[in-house]
């Protein structure tokens, strides 16, 4: 068996991110892992598949420039994320004032201090299929997500510093 390419973690759909070697524990969707074929807007579940990481997004008044390959943007209190499968900047980050249905990309609580941008349902974006999947910090307790992975703020700092570019998210 071939070893993943050094920047690819695993995700386990019981909450195990191995990356490098090492095993972190991981939030996931409330529904758990689904087939990507069946991935639907609002289903609470993470999709199985490669999930390139696109982009970094980061709150630049709470913490510095997280070390990372990627390319990486602060987080401004007008960015949002588009989650209207109607609307025709579905599944992308947009800026207030924006009327229809989104995502708050500057929260108040700390889970969006460091958002991976996660290559799902992106190229193209189908209406439906889901959005704003990310890897973000989790909550203390590890609550599950809506669809997204979560580790915590040193778990996800420490992999990213160490090159971190893409997930494989698998199925049981």
């Amino acid at each position: 068996m071939s070893q993943p390419s050094p920047g690819l973690a695993i995700v386990h759909p019981e909450g195990r991110l191995v990356f490098q070697g090492r095993t972190f524990r991981c939030a996931l969707g409330r529904a758990g892992v689904i087939d990507a074929a069946r991935k639907q807007e609002g289903d609470g579940a993470t999709p199985t598949g490669l999930l390139p990481l696109r982009r970094l997004h980061y709150r630049a008044d709470r913490l510095p420039i997280p070390r990372s390959p990627l390319p990486r943007s602060p987080i401004g209190p007008d960015d949002l994320w588009c989650d209207d499968p109607a609307h025709e900047s579905y599944n992308r980050l947009v800026r207030r004032p924006f009327t229809a249905s989104h995502e708050e990309m500057c929260r108040a609580d700390e889970l969006y201090d460091i958002v991976g941008e996660l290559g799902w349902n992106d190229a193209p974006v189908v209406p439906g299929r889901g959005s704003a999947i990310f890897l973000h910090l989790a909550r203390p307790d590890y609550a599950p997500t809506a669809g997204c992975v979560a580790l915590t703020r040193a778990d996800l700092l420490e992999i990213l510093a160490g090159g971190l570019t893409a997930l494989q998210v698998i199925g049981k």
